[in-house]
């Protein structure tokens, strides 16, 4: 018996039988239950969409840009110098200044520049004056730095602040002062960096040479350690103490294999730096990871990647 016109088994039945075959015209129609289904990155785009709409998000986006600026700045003259142990000792000496600042009282952040840049100062002397085993005396004074801090929370009374975001970090809680302490330490290091230039590219590179021309190289060492230790109080903040020289080393250190010239090499480590913070944000936010771990890891495996991609590609982005 035909068919009433009109009638097509495969669209009014939208379940056929095994062994019917779709109509021609029917085989790219999709069914009406699947016109319903979202697509599967909607909600992850929506999850992120709201979490824009939050103030300590967007705090911390702010935080890592401001904080990428001084990173991509002050870690090019790190790298350069080759002085990662001293930015290190400074980093964990600095715990002493937070364990000061919670035993009378005051911002742990203050007391967090007041140490890094009494430390750091040592360590520049230590650097530069004795003739001692360097690497023993900065070791000494990074593990007293840290030592004092604890003993210090120890002997405080009553509640005491969550001490291990000073340790792994915590960009998701920067309150919006931080954030202009951190504008103010990135004009002061923007502002260091363009009136000493020149000479603070001759103590990187020939030392000797800019002591023949009667520049004060001791007094500049001691000015660039300075800009390392605020630009280390910074980076606290964001992944903590323990992990705070990769990202000031990383992204400088990336930007090297591609680049030549001190001021690209700032421009392109402060962009990835940027970018790690961003989508170690990201990826911590959509899988529930701690932010400062996730950020440093995105920079790590961006590094060994782009290691090895130099390694067997070693001179096709290189900029002269």
């Amino acid at each position: 018996m035909a068919s009433p016109i009109g009638y097509s088994p495969h669209i009014n039945n939208p379940h056929p039988q095994d062994g019917d075959k779709p109509h021609p015209q029917d085989r790219d129609k999709p069914h009406p239950q699947d016109r319903d289904k979202p697509h599967p990155y909607m909600p992850m785009l929506e999850s992120l969409q709201s979490a824009l709409q939050l103030e300590f998000m967007r705090n911390a986006i702010i935080a890592g840009i401001l904080v990428s600026i001084a990173c991509g700045i002050i870690g090019t003259f790190v790298v350069v110098n080759r002085i990662v142990f001293i930015s290190g000792g400074i980093a964990h000496a600095a715990y002493g200044g937070i364990g000061l600042a919670i035993f009378f009282r005051f911002n742990p952040l203050l007391g967090a520049i007041f140490f890094s840049l009494l430390s750091g100062i040592a360590m520049a002397v230590v650097e530069r004056r004795t003739n001692e085993r360097k690497d023993t005396i900065i070791g000494t004074l990074w593990a007293m730095g840290m030592s004092i801090g604890i003993i210090l929370i120890d002997l405080t009374r009553g509640y005491k602040a969550n001490l291990m975001n000073y340790l792994f970090g915590s960009i998701l809680a920067v309150p919006k002062q931080d954030l202009w302490l951190m504008l103010i330490l990135d004009l002061v290091i923007l502002l260091m960096v363009c009136l000493l230039y020149k000479e603070l590219l001759a103590i990187s590179f020939d030392p000797v040479f800019a002591t023949t021309r009667n520049l004060p190289v001791d007094s500049l060492y001691l000015l660039l350690i300075s800009a390392i230790s605020l630009t280390i109080v910074m980076v606290m903040q964001v992944v903590g103490l323990i992990m705070v020289i990769a990202l000031l080393t990383i992204p400088p250190a990336i930007a090297n294999q591609y680049v030549r010239g001190m001021i690209p090499m700032m421009i392109l480590g402060s962009l990835l730096g940027m970018a790690f913070i961003l989508v170690g944000l990201i990826l911590s936010f959509l899988f529930n990871l701690t932010s400062g771990a996730t950020i440093i890891l995105v920079a790590g495996t961006t590094y060994f990647l782009s290691y090895l991609f130099q390694f067997f590609f070693p001179r096709k982005l290189s900029v002269p």
